[in-house]
Parts: C-alpha cells; structure tokens; sequence
C-alpha cells in the first residue's frame, strides 16, 4: 500500500505511536519515529534502514524542522505525517496549575503545528501529502479533569478544518483520528476488563487508512477495540430572531427549534454559518 512512501510518526516509540509506526512499515512505508527520553524503548522497533527513532521535543519548532530535514536527507521525501506525541496532566479545573495547562497545549497543540508547518511546503511542492492530527473524545465531548486535554484536542479539529482546505488544491488531505485505547496515559481511567479490549493494534487501521492514497479529508474518524465511527461538527437549520430590546426572551423561546438538529448539516466552511443566518433573515424579511 504505501510502497515509496515515507511517514513521520511523532510519539511512536510506545502505545498507539508504537503501533501505528509496526502498521505503516508491514504496509511497505519508511517510517521516521520520534521518541522523548528512552532510546533503549525506540530501538526495539527500529528495523534497519527501513524502520529509524529520531530523538526529539515536538515543541520546538527548531528540532521540529530538524527532524523533517533529516528524514528528507535520509529517504528522499515525506508523504506522510501522524502527529501522535502526547502528554496528560489531569487535575479538574479549580486545582490545576496553569504551567500543566499550558505543558499540554505546547506538546498536543503546538507539537502538531511545529511538525505539520515543517513538512507542509514539502508536501506541497510534490503535489502529495498526508496529515493525521490526533484528537479525542475528550476534545470532542469533553471529560472531567482534562480541560487542558480536551482544549488541546479540540483545538486540533479546528487546525484540520483549515489545512484540509489550504491543502486540497495539493493533494494534501488532513484528518483527524480520535482513539480509544489502552495506553500509558488511559492507564488508571478505565476499567481493567475494559483496556484488555482497547489494544493499541485496534487503533492503528483507522490511521492506515487515513494516511493511504484513498483518505479522505476533513473527517474526524473514531476507533477503539475494533469498532470504527465518525464524528461531526454539524449546524443546525436555525431561526431568525431579529434584534432589539427583547431579542434575548424572544431568543429563549426559541431555543428548542434553534436547537432543533432534524435538518442540520456539516458546513464546507466557516462562511456557511454567515448564509445561513442571511437567508434566514431574508425569508423573515419576506
């Protein structure tokens, strides 16, 4: 599937990386993994000239572009990047310290920018490229004690809706992945019999996909013990309330047909929302 392919995988010495980076190379992919700390952990994986640990912080743009060139050095190009690399610092709101805020931000958030930006134009001088961000459901629904987490991985799904649209005119498609898997970092959050289910390997078909020439672009799709589904940012239909002095009452009488989802839909971009709300000022207009 991916033969003359080359991937990136950031955090791919362990757990979901791990195993995303063993998916892509039995695919036929060279595959660029990074790792924090622990070389002795990398090179179990590394495999020749076909398999290689880079050591490196994803938060530094600088060792970010580092990395790129490296790899292209070694294997000529990069068709494929999964920003995998990841950290928690749980703790609910009221009692976290901003500094774990922000350490989560800089590695989920910024790690994928830096890494995304390094390969972006090189991607896009060849005509090709495959972005895969790293969400999750506590982005997408949130999750008690994980603000800084879930703000990180809802980030990301902003980030996908814009580059797939600034890719797409070069072949370059971005998605997101949003897994469920039993990982150094779920460890402690669900259920024993629950993680003996959740193999990191179930995971790593949804990113084979993704990272494939048949991917689509801005889907946020989900995976876990071997059950694949997909997620949606969807916009509802609406109503035109109008403005003035009791627009707020007249708003809250409304509020159950505005959130009325019998027709809603998945904006192509951010200027549907404006159309929307323009139309329905008009029909009330007559």
């Amino acid at each position: 599937m991916f033969s003359n392919k080359v991937a990136i995988v950031t955090g791919g010495s362990r757990g979901i990386g791990r195993a995303v980076v063993q998916a892509l190379a039995r695919e036929g992919a060279r595959v660029a993994f990074t790792y924090a700390q622990n070389k002795a952990l990398a090179d179990q994986i590394a495999n020749g000239d076909t398999v290689l640990g880079f050591q490196a912080d994803v938060t530094s743009l600088e060792q970010a572009k580092d990395l790129v060139k490296q790899v292209k050095e070694k294997f000529g190009r990069v068709d494929i990047l999964v920003n995998n690399a990841g950290i928690l610092r749980d703790k609910t709101f009221a009692k976290m310290e901003i500094n774990d805020f922000r350490a989560v931000l800089d590695v989920h958030l910024m790690g994928a920018v830096h890494c995304t930006k390094a390969v972006w134009e090189i991607m896009r001088a060849q005509n090709y490229g495959r972005v895969v961000l790293t969400t999750s459901s506590s982005g997408l629904y949130g999750n008690f004690g994980q603000s800084n987490y879930g703000a990180a991985k809802m980030a990301l799904v902003g980030l996908m809706q814009t580059l797939s649209l600034e890719g797409a005119k070069h072949n370059i498609r971005v998605n997101c992945l949003a897994p469920t898997a039993a990982t150094r970092m779920t460890e402690g959050l669900l259920p024993a019999e629950l993680l003996a289910r959740m193999k990191p390997e179930a995971v790593s078909p949804a990113v084979v996909y993704l990272a494939s020439e048949a991917a689509p672009t801005r889907a946020i799709l989900c995976a876990g013990a071997g059950s694949f589904e997909r997620a949606y940012v969807t916009l509802t239909p609406g109503a035109f309330i109008g403005i003035g002095q009791d627009a707020a009452d007249r708003l809250a009488a409304k509020i159950e047909t505005i959130s009325n989802r019998a027709n809603d839909i998945v904006p192509e971009s951010a200027l549907d929302q404006g159309r929307i709300e323009i139309t329905n000022a008009q029909a009330a207009a007559g």
